[in-house]
């Protein structure tokens, strides 16, 4: 599964901010002249992603270990501690992509505040009409 499509605790904020789904924002992303915010915010909602998915394998796999079901022969202290070492690490980055994600988050307007994008969609001025033109426009009324 690419990282565009695991989630992350911050999709939320993130949608709310530029205005669009995620899948839209990563179309959004890859054309020319995208945002650079946009493209960084995605940028570390990705690392996000992973790190996040990473404290989760962890922790369930401290879970399975502890379980109150589970074989009392297979639980190690030294794989116990083993794992609090890459929870550790896990939640490290964690909190440092959400640090970097918040921090370019917070510098941005409110989408309230920010202009619309201008639409490109004015035609040029149309020549003006000869005599005989404005002559077949007038009859035809």
């Amino acid at each position: 599964m690419t990282t565009t499509r695991k989630p992350s605790s911050q999709d939320e904020a993130l949608e709310n901010i530029f205005g669009a789904p995620l899948a839209d924002l990563y179309e959004r992303a890859v054309r020319p002249g995208a945002s650079p915010a946009l493209v960084r915010a995605l940028e570390l909602r990705s690392f996000l992603a992973l790190a996040e998915e990473q404290v989760v394998r962890v922790r369930d796999r401290v879970h399975a270990s502890m379980a109150p079901d589970g074989d009392l022969d297979q639980l190690s202290a030294e794989v116990l501690q083993s794992d609090v070492h890459w929870l550790e690490a896990a939640l490290d980055g964690r909190r440092g992509y959400r640090r970097a994600l918040d921090s370019l988050l917070s510098a941005m307007p409110p989408p309230t505040a920010r202009p619309a994008p201008a639409l490109a969609t004015s035609l040029p001025p149309a020549p003006p009409a000869t005599s005989v033109e404005a002559g077949v426009l007038a009859r035809g009324r």
